[in-house]
């Protein structure tokens, strides 16, 4: 491992952990989670659990022997030598009580130890799962374009439901079952003789490898089934956040199809599944029988040769009934754990993932004096058979605005990721005052740019929070003031809850402008010096698009603004107007001057004002051209 998962974890612990590793290394791997270094009251009590292990173990032992010891003072000799009334309220009575009360005894160690331990298991569950949720952000964006939402979420959820289950199937079941086993067969070597001892080994043997076999056989049916699962789930989360897509097309029951196809495949896996869990069951059930059959016949023949008692045959059937239990458990375990491992496999490819775009040693804090950016001689490409920039040159002026427009697939929005380093370019730097963003901090830089983009995704929460999302440490007073620069406070005080009104999944409860808003709000309340308009009017009407304009200009006024417009009516200001054609500058300088050369950006000005004119001229008419407009949803 090149990195290590986060501040004070060893990097080459768990991360590396795969179905085929042992079970020592697994807990290994785990033993930073389990035995926290900060935590002085999680490793107290991981000691008074392994003291409870103990004497639980202990009286599970003693169990036996109480019932055995009842059974001989039950037997017709030992009744006859009794005076009756003593029987009544003596020993045979006592030990039955006995017999009981360390039953109880033993559930009570075991309930106990489990809820003690409970607090450590969960707490490594929750270490886990937030280094993993926090390393999913620390990854590209290439990274998560290429995977779906969906599936990433259930590898969450199933690797962190695995982390717990190898954390207490380790902790209180494989260590309390060693233990047991030690005891069980130093108990049948004291009471009766080798023989007894062979036969439960032998057993054991016998159900570990058949155990291990058909587990081994049930992983390939377990990994397609969870594959199944994670392609269902995916295609369900892609559907559900394109609804009003799979609306527009009527595709409903193509969606449902496509859906209905992905859980047959799960369908037929989980029976598999199911089948073959019956089938190791059975097979496990029937070894012990086995075993069991053959010593209590033994004890059988030592009664009938006069080496044994009634009790012993008690003793021995109790004793093989109580190995059953960790018995089953130790095949529980191994089966589980390495269910697990799969469940959590995944989860550790994620993080086995390095960043692509990761601070360099010795990154320096970026320091903004004017708030120049310069793009020198960018080439950038993400696949190498199709340049996407090349070798793009131009300046961005402290407190000026310049444009840049250009066909799709030119490389416009490309420019504001290598501004975010989301990408590296492949030659060339990015410059602010001076700095190479490559040399500074990530946190310094994104806290440095501002963005609106072209397709504002809210989070479902309230619109106050997604407003104060721009700076978290900011007073309401500052949220408000914001809201009012970007032109909605009004807006949200005429809402029934105001400032407290939930917008939705995505932000789906507001228009299209009113998102827009709220976006323009978060970026004036965060106040960054660079501000980054990405096409942040091309998808709405052109009413709310002259309000949302004014809105912007208010933001950028005095800022380094760097704007990737599509409308070429909303940059006619820009001191400076780049046209990008095939990944270069084909041409530069302000409006006027770009529609006198008579090129690329004069034909782009054409086209988009006849289709102008043509709207008119149909509203004129008293038809309309519509553009679709979500409303808000005020109640």
């Amino acid at each position: 491992m090149a990195r290590s998962m986060s501040r004070g974890r060893p990097s080459s612990q768990a991360v590396s952990i795969r179905p085929q590793t042992s079970m020592w290394r697994t807990v290994k791997g785990f033993w930073p989670y389990l035995w926290p270094e900060d935590r002085a009251d999680l490793r107290m009590r991981i000691i008074m659990a392994t003291g409870l292990l103990i004497a639980a173990k202990l009286v599970t032992i003693a169990v036996p022997y109480t019932f055995k010891w009842a059974t001989d003072a039950l037997a017709p000799a030992a009744l006859a030598e009794m005076d009756q009334t003593f029987f009544f309220i003596g020993i045979p009575v006592a030990l039955t009580l006995l017999y009981g009360f360390s039953r109880v005894l033993m559930a009570l160690l075991t309930q106990v130890r489990d809820a003690l331990f409970a607090a450590v298991a969960m707490h490594s569950v929750r270490r886990l799962a937030n280094e993993t949720f926090e390393h999913m952000h620390s990854l590209s964006l290439r990274f998560h374009l290429e995977r779906k939402t969906g599936g990433l979420t259930s590898v969450l959820d199933r690797g962190r439901a695995g982390i717990e289950t190898i954390v207490r199937m380790t902790m209180l079941t494989l260590a309390p079952t060693i233990v047991e086993f030690v005891m069980i067969l130093a108990v049948l070597l004291y009471e009766f003789d080798w023989r007894y001892a062979i036969v439960t080994i032998l057993m054991i043997i016998g159900y570990m490898v058949f155990t291990t076999k058909a587990t081994e056989w049930r992983m390939d049916i377990r990994r397609l089934m969870n594959d199944s699962d994670t392609d269902a789930s995916g295609k369900a989360v892609d559907s559900l956040l394109n609804f009003e897509t799979v609306k527009y097309f009527g595709a409903e029951t193509r969606e449902a199809a496509r859906y209905g196809k992905a859980m047959e495949k799960f369908e037929k896996a989980s029976v598999k599944a199911y089948v073959s869990l019956a089938v190791l069951n059975s097979g496990q059930a029937i070894i012990f029988v086995l075993g069991l059959t053959v010593c209590m016949a033994l004890v059988v023949q030592g009664i009938r040769e006069g080496r044994h008692t009634v009790g012993d045959f008690v003793l021995v059937n109790a004793m093989l009934i109580q190995l059953y239990q960790p018995l089953n458990f130790m095949g529980m375990v191994y089966r589980e754990i390495k269910q697990a491992l799969i469940d959590i496999d995944q989860m550790f490819d994620i993080l086995d993932q390095d960043p692509e775009i990761a601070d360099r040693p010795g990154s320096k804090p970026l320091l903004i004096e004017k708030g120049e950016v310069r793009f020198d001689h960018v080439k950038f490409c993400y696949m190498p058979e199709r340049t996407i920039l090349d070798g793009v040159d131009f300046t961005v002026p402290a407190g000026k605005t310049v444009a840049i427009v250009g066909p799709s697939g030119a490389g416009k929005s490309t420019i504001s990721r290598l501004m975010f380093r989301f990408y590296e370019p492949q030659s060339g730097r990015i410059l602010i005052d001076g700095q190479d963003i490559g040399d500074v901090r990530q946190a310094d830089l994104r806290a440095a740019i501002g963005m609106v983009p072209q397709d504002t995704v809210l989070f479902n929460d309230t619109i106050y929070y997604n407003i104060r999302y721009g700076r978290w440490d900011a007073t309401r007073e500052e949220i408000e003031a914001a809201a009012k620069l970007a032109q909605i406070d009004e807006f949200i005080k005429s809402l029934p809850d105001g400032y407290e009104t939930n917008v939705g999944e995505r932000g789906l409860k507001l228009s299209g402008g009113e998102k827009q808003r709220v976006a323009i709000a978060r970026t004036i309340l965060k106040g960054p010096p660079i501000l980054v308009l990405d096409e942040a009017t091309s998808a709405l009407d052109s009413f709310t698009e002259r309000e949302i304009q004014n809105a912007l200009e208010a933001v950028s006024r005095g800022r380094t603004t760097l704007v990737i417009a599509h409308r070429l009516s909303t940059i006619i200001n820009a001191d400076e107007i780049l046209v990008l054609e095939k990944g270069r500058i084909a041409e530069r300088g302000r409006h006027q001057t770009l529609l006198e050369k008579k090129g690329i950006y004069a034909e782009l000005w054409e086209r988009q004002r006849e289709a102008a004119e043509a709207r008119q001229a149909l509203e004129k008419t008293g038809e309309t051209l519509t553009e679709p407009v979500i409303l808000a949803n005020k109640g």
